[in-house]
């Protein structure tokens, strides 16, 4: 019997949309959407921290491989579980972005920069174990998460995930003359409308996997323009694994452990957030312990990531935006996807595959799946009560806040460098904004009497329920 409460409305057969297991074809292309619709987002922090230390090509191709490989191990964990831990929803792990900043600063701090990684590794073990312990309790938030928050929180996800796909589409150096070249729009443009087209006119098989066939038409259509570049296939090796402590024991200063501390905090809300929209999305809303044991599987997974060179992992948010586009639920495809990040890890070449893919063909993709996110939080904010003055207000000054690092990058420059960890992410700063304002104009005095009714919680019960 599943651990989780199944809506009897979404159930065929006994089996909800969530543990339904696809034909293998169905899987295995589903699967490689995911994969496809994160790597950028994975290999992105190892080829930042890599290039701040120095590394030489092999060694940054081999930390590349290692954060993939430990990617597809922490999305094991999230999406089939064991014992209390993993969320079993369709949930991509991989590398938190969050913590790239302190990483960074803990490479400028370093005077011998061979020391560099293991200070990290050893930061994000003991991170990730306070983590882990802190689980059941964080996973209480919940209760403060009613429509008119998650509805908001959703939103933010998919504005905040913007600004990505329009990185990737102008190219993939912001320092190079060409970044957002013509050739580069277009090449987004084309495949933009490659996506749309396939989902408008085709249906069942072929309109679920039209962001990977999108990708696929729009990698082709980049060849003549010279944007597709397969060197990385032709130099990279067939085999490879990430030997355990390769570039050294974990080093622990209690520096560089606090901010990794704070990451985690930020991590650890944006996964809450995450749960909380993909519930909405599947039909299969996160309880308290569901969030519970998604955050030991996110925590977990990052303690472990550094045994074999990994980073600290978090819930990716883009691939929500995948779920809610193609509708395809299962968990066991994200698995799928799990299995392939696993593989790229230990197989440079087939990870190099993935890397063909131009980024300004990403770009065009990420604007359905990023703008879907946000789609999906407008729904929710739709059954939220709009028409009570507090909610606007509560949407309002909460989705301003939360766009703040997005419209103002350096908004909070003159702060110290441990804040910002957390104000320059406006998931989390408009997620607390809304979850106090929420607290405040509806709970609190009068407003108590105005609060969101379609959000209940009975007395005496454990666990709130979000529809």
């Amino acid at each position: 019997m599943s651990a989780h409460p199944v809506d009897e409305t979404f159930v065929v057969d006994g089996i909800h949309p969530v543990d339904e297991k696809l034909p293998a074809l169905k899987m295995v292309t589903s699967g490689l959407q995911h994969v496809a619709a994160m790597y950028a987002g994975v290999v992105a922090p190892p080829l930042i921290v890599g290039a701040a230390i120095g590394l030489s090509g092999t060694e940054l191709t081999f930390l590349t491989g290692a954060c993939l490989f430990t990617a597809g191990l922490a999305t094991f964990l999230q999406t089939l579980g064991i014992w209390k831990i993993g969320a079993r929803l369709p949930f991509v792990n991989g590398v938190t972005f969050a913590g790239v900043a302190p990483m960074t600063a803990v490479v400028a701090s370093t005077e011998d920069k061979s020391d560099a990684l293991p200070i990290i590794f050893g930061a994000v073990i003991v991170a990730g174990l306070l983590g882990f312990l802190a689980a059941p309790v964080f996973c209480k938030a919940v209760r403060f998460f009613p429509p008119v928050v998650t509805g908001t929180v959703i939103t933010l996800i998919g504005v905040s995930l913007l600004p990505v796909a329009f990185g990737w589409a102008q190219g993939p150096n912001p320092a190079a003359d060409d970044y957002g070249s013509t050739t580069y729009l277009a090449l987004a443009g084309i495949t933009l409308v490659l996506v749309l087209l396939l989902r408008r006119f085709t249906r069942g098989f072929v309109k679920q996997i039209a962001v990977l066939l999108g990708l696929v038409a729009g990698t082709l259509v980049a060849v003549p323009f010279g944007v597709t570049d397969f060197g990385p296939v032709a130099d990279a090796r067939l085999v490879g694994f990430p030997t355990p402590f390769h570039f050294g024991a974990p080093q622990f200063h209690i520096a560089a452990v606090l901010s990794m501390c704070v990451v985690m905090v930020v991590s650890m809300t944006e996964s809450t957030a995450d749960m909380l929209a993909l519930g909405e999305i599947v039909e299969r809303p996160a309880d308290e312990r569901t969030i519970a044991a998604g955050l030991r599987a996110d925590t977990l997974g990052s303690a472990l990531s550094p045994l074999f060179n990994g980073f600290m992992c978090s819930a990716f948010a883009q691939n929500i935006g995948l779920v809610a586009m193609t509708r395809v639920r299962s968990r066991f495809v994200v698995a799928f996807g799990g299995g392939f990040l696993v593989l790229m890890g230990l197989c440079p070449m087939a990870a190099s595959l993935i890397a063909v893919v131009p980024r300004p063909v990403l770009g065009g993709a990420g604007v359905v799946l990023f703008g879907s996110v946000a789609a999906s939080g407008i729904q929710t904010l739709v059954r939220a009560g709009l028409d009570r003055d507090n909610n606007v207000l509560i949407v309002a000054v909460s989705l301003a806040v939360g766009i703040i690092p997005i419209t103002a990058p350096g908004f909070y420059h003159a702060f110290p460098e441990t804040a910002r960890i957390v104000l320059d992410s406006g998931i989390s700063t408009g997620c607390v904004t809304a979850v106090l304002l929420n607290l405040v104009l509806n709970h609190l005095g009068k407003g108590r009497e105005a609060r969101d009714v379609t959000h209940p919680m009975e007395a005496g019960e454990e666990i709130a329920a979000v529809h």
